[in-house]
């Protein structure tokens, strides 16, 4: 996927072929994209070619929403800026009892007494600062008459003293501050109510869609099925990279580009804006999207000597792109769908279920974000997750939809939705596709704001502006496409007892007709001619290639 650092200086797109190629329904499905990118891009018309090869990175894409100045970025040596969430630490001290609860039953080590401890003390302190300050202006505006020298000298002195002392307590109260800050910061996220109380366990089933694959022969998992099929190779990325690192070969490339293009065409019809991320990011980005980039058994990537992670997933990206806005209420509900690369430690992950694909280190990933006003967030939420459903379900996938208990949410999620696809390999459900309502918790990190155009319900102040005063918005995040766990689910439930895979009809187009994965397509012998088409119809993996970019011009 990479191209080593080479420039294209022609390319040549190929139309990905679909089973009804009419122009019409061409038409059809980029109707939402072509509005949204209306105002970006009015003289570029979006390409179904376009999301064929994609790079490893890209720009990051310009605001969609009218927003305020941003404020000045981190300086280029990378050193850690300080950064202060909006945390409306009177409505927690006014429902102490119902953030304590929830603290509680989210099993969070969030200090919560401490925190309101520290916001009396700050507003004591914010005071006692005040009135230092009023009687500094006090002294001030005494000295702008006519005075005896040995007043103006006594003015003087005490002016001096209430300088040194506020200097002092304006110390204390930054520290303060940023003390308070740090402990409120792990206050997770509030519930919703019809979330199950528990831990994983006691989280509850929404939906069941098919039954189980019935073999009349012994199953293979996907390890052994990529063996055969030559699809992919652990042990020499284990050599250059280490464990959980793998390579994918042959038809198993082809797959992975499928699913992304695919996905990334079903989300789109939706009216989601498709983007490619950047996939380093600042530690600080990372942290008000709720993620910790440097804590016990962080699943984060930190890049040694600077302020930058490796990203998880797109999520985080995506969610700065509007960071420190202010967007236009007009705008709203904005929706991507986002191409990366993701890289997680997988620290404490062990056993069986970690095998293979299963749980590695770096993976592609189609990943849904959505901003919308507070009042719609449930309704985006069931929209995310009938998406999931329905890739899933075109794909052929036995799942279930669960609503996980509040023992299992991260600090940013309010609710969250959770799908299992059956791998007959593991002889079990596996987590395939997540979908979290976060509401304000990541915008008031993010600085994150909506403005409406209705005028303000009260009479503002003079020389005020008479618009309502700006919101947080509420962000919504759903995998659209896992890479490797579907690779796993697509091997496992549809491999043959001749050692083929069928692949789902959906894909077909996407891989140049290719209809299954025959086992030995991958070996050669010595007159290069591949093992395993002599009987068989299906073109070569290299014929399928030239069919779906021949007419493509990379120069050498």
């Amino acid at each position: 996927m990479g191209l080593g650092g080479t420039t294209l200086q022609t390319l040549k797109l190929a139309t990905i072929p679909t089973p009804s190629s009419s122009s019409s329904s061409l038409r059809s499905v980029f109707k939402p994209l072509s509005q949204s990118f209306l105002y970006r891009h009015s003289r570029r018309r979006p390409a179904l070619q376009l999301f064929f090869v994609r790079g490893l990175s890209a720009p990051a894409v310009q605001a969609t929403a009218t927003a305020t100045p941003k404020t000045t970025s981190p300086d280029e040596k990378g050193m850690k800026q300080q950064w202060k969430a909006a945390i409306d630490f009177k409505w927690i001290r006014d429902n102490k009892d119902a953030v304590a609860a929830n603290i509680k039953k989210r099993n969070s080590n969030a200090n919560l007494e401490h925190v309101l401890d520290l916001y009396h003390k700050m507003l004591n302190l914010q005071k006692e600062v005040e009135r230092l300050r009023g009687e500094r202006n006090v002294v001030a505006n005494k000295m702008k008459g006519k005075l005896e020298s040995s007043e103006r000298q006594r003015l003087i002195e005490e002016g001096k003293n209430l300088k040194e002392g506020l200097l002092s307590l304006e110390e204390d109260l930054l520290k303060l501050t940023d003390e308070l800050q740090q402990e409120a910061q792990c206050i997770p996220n509030m519930t919703h109510p019809d979330v199950p109380i528990g831990g994983e366990d006691f989280s509850t089933i929404r939906k069941i869609v098919g039954t189980p694959h019935e073999f009349s022969f012994p199953v293979k998992d996907h390890l052994q099925l990529g063996k055969e099929l030559d699809l992919f190779d652990f042990d020499a990325a284990s050599e250059v990279s280490g464990s959980k690192f793998y390579y994918l070969k042959n038809e198993a490339v082809m797959l992975e580009m499928g699913l992304i293009n695919w996905t990334l065409l079903e989300v789109m019809k939706r009216g989601f804006t498709p983007l490619t991320t950047p996939e380093i990011v600042r530690s600080s980005v990372v942290e008000k999207c709720g993620f910790q980039p440097r804590g016990a058994n962080t699943q984060v990537y930190s890049i040694e000597d600077s302020d930058q992670c490796l990203i998880g997933t797109a999520e985080i990206p995506v969610g700065g792109i509007h960071m420190d806005s202010i967007i236009a209420a007009s705008l709203l509900p904005l929706k991507y769908v986002a191409v990366s690369h993701c890289f997680r430690t997988e620290a404490g992950a062990a056993g069986t279920a970690s095998r293979g694909l299963y749980r590695v280190h770096q993976f592609s990933k189609v990943e849904m974000f959505i901003l919308c006003r507070p009042e719609e967030s449930d309704f985006y939420h069931e929209e995310l997750i009938r998406i999931e459903e329905d890739l899933f379900s075109a794909l052929g996938l036995h799942y279930k939809t669960l609503d996980m208990a509040c023992g299992d949410l991260g600090a940013p999620a309010y609710r969250k939705f959770d799908i299992e696809a059956w791998m007959p390999g593991l002889a079990r459900f596996g987590e395939i596709s997540s979908a979290s309502n976060c509401t304000d918790y990541q915008s008031r990190r993010l600085g994150i704001r909506f403005r409406s155009s209705e005028p303000a319900l009260t009479n503002p102040k003079k020389g005020k502006s008479n618009l309502a005063p700006p919101q947080f918005v509420h962000t919504l995040n759903a995998t659209a496409c896992a890479v490797p766990r579907m690779i796993v689910c697509i091997l496992e439930n549809n491999q043959q007892e001749d050692g083929s895979v069928i692949i789902p009809e959906p894909l077909r187009p996407f891989m140049g007709g290719l209809e299954s994965f025959i086992r030995g397509r991958g070996e050669h012998k010595k007159d290069s001619k591949c093992v395993g088409h002599s009987d068989s119809n299906q073109p070569s993996m290299v014929e399928v290639l030239k069919q779906s970019l021949g007419c493509w011009e990379v120069p050498i």
